[in-house]
């Protein structure tokens, strides 16, 4: 029997054999169910404890994006050690924590618990069908990253605007925008495992974290904003 080895393209980078793309799947599947449940006790510990009700507004937003790329690149840094899992871990706690001030929020509705569940089922949803598409489109969808990238500039900005304009149709835009944005990174962040473009785990791991949990926020504020009933 002759072992499965690595091969290169043209441009000398790595092309892994349909073996090592299983294993980079598989790999990430486990991580990414792992990493739920710091987010669960995150988000559990913020609601609880009322920590994270003080960071709104501007305050709200610079912690958010100075804690989340700090841990990204130090995820990245870290990504072949085997302190990456670690880090990758208490990121998504940290995550967890910046998105129970939402979840409180929601909570507050008497359907509140309803709607949280319904978020992470439609998440789930989304999860799946582009995970089924990714196994059957055989186009290269490579090209699909710069765009995505400057869609991804693009709400951040939107965001950052909203924070000073507090406009609700503005968060319901910047929200629908984003289901559709990260559901397409979603797909795209998949493809790029099993067609061997993404070649360390964790870091696809992250990928596909940060596209989940930006679809949930998303779609749990649209719930909230049209489907939230008051005690």
């Amino acid at each position: 029997m002759f072992e499965q080895t690595s091969t290169y393209n043209a441009s000398g980078a790595v092309l892994l054999s349909p073996a090592e793309r299983n294993k980079v799947l598989r790999n990430t599947y486990w991580l990414l169910a792992l990493s739920m449940l710091p987010t669960v006790l995150g988000a559990w510990v913020g609601v609880a404890t009322g920590i994270t009700q003080a960071l709104n507004g501007i305050l709200g937003f610079v912690v958010f994006i100075a804690g989340a790329f700090g841990f990204i690149y130090a995820i990245e840094k870290n990504k072949n050690s085997s302190a990456g899992v670690p880090i990758l871990l208490a990121f998504t706690f940290f995550m967890g924590l910046m998105l129970s001030r939402l979840i409180a929020m929601v909570l507050g509705f008497s359907n509140g618990a309803e709607l949280v569940m319904t978020a992470f089922g439609g998440t789930a949803g989304v999860f799946f069908v582009m995970a089924s598409l990714a196994s059957v489109i055989k186009r290269d969808l490579s090209g699909m990253g710069k765009w995505l990238f400057i869609g991804a500039i693009v709400l951040m900005v939107g965001s950052l605007i909203n924070v000073f304009v507090g406009s609700s149709a503005g968060m319901m835009a910047i929200s629908m925008l984003a289901i559709v944005i990260f559901s397409a990174y979603m797909l795209y962040d998949l493809k790029q495992i099993m067609d061997g473009g993404e070649t360390n785990y964790i870091s696809a791991t992250l990928a596909l974290y940060l596209d989940i949990v930006n679809v949930f926020q998303s779609l749990l504020a649209l719930l909230g904003i049209f489907g939230g009933e008051k005690e």
